[in-house]
């Protein structure tokens, strides 16, 4: 595999959940970074707690806009890559959709244009490679045809923005 790796321009992130504010992270301070699948998660690095110590992902949103939260909000504007992002309106854990629009008004606020945005109407917050085992609480159809759908934007996002054609093995199925 790294003989093959000269013939590789940039690198691609992929994430999900929580770990959207960590992609966006490695996107927004690695140059490196050409091409950033953010599923699901969040776009700061910060959650908000219940008295008891729960944690609500559901209603960060409020938190990083407030004065004292906004440190923690990542600087994507900053990136030099491409990013995909991709929101499921059924998402119990995070305000996915309302992430997207943020982030999305902020890159256009600063004059970017290097993203794409995939909205899921049904569809849960574990989006995943289709076809494999279901989470059980995200087995219907809308959020299965998300997955067929969303796997193949994604292969075709990083085959469109990463140089990786000879680097590539292919399937011998």
């Amino acid at each position: 595999v790294l003989s093959h790796l000269h013939n590789v321009k940039g690198v691609g992130v992929i994430s999900l959940s929580k770990s959207g504010d960590l992609a966006l992270s490695i996107a927004s301070f690695l140059p490196d970074v050409e091409a950033t699948v953010w599923i699901n998660g969040c776009s700061a690095n910060t959650l908000v707690h219940t008295e008891s110590g729960a944690c609500i992902g559901k209603y960060v949103m409020n938190s990083t806009e407030a004065e004292e939260n906004k440190a923690t909000v990542v600087p994507i504007e900053r990136a030099k890559g491409r990013f995909l992002f991709v929101a499921a309106e059924d998402d119990l854990n995070w305000d996915s959709k309302a992430y997207v629009d943020e982030m999305v008004e902020r890159l256009q606020r600063h004059g970017k244009e290097n993203f794409e945005s995939v909205i899921y109407p049904g569809a849960g917050h574990y989006l995943e490679p289709p076809y494999g085992p279901n989470c059980p609480s995200s087995f219907h159809g809308a959020h299965a045809a998300a997955e067929v759908h969303l796997w193949k934007k994604i292969q075709e996002f990083f085959r469109t923005h990463l140089s990786c054609g000879a680097a590539q093995t292919r399937a011998k199925l």
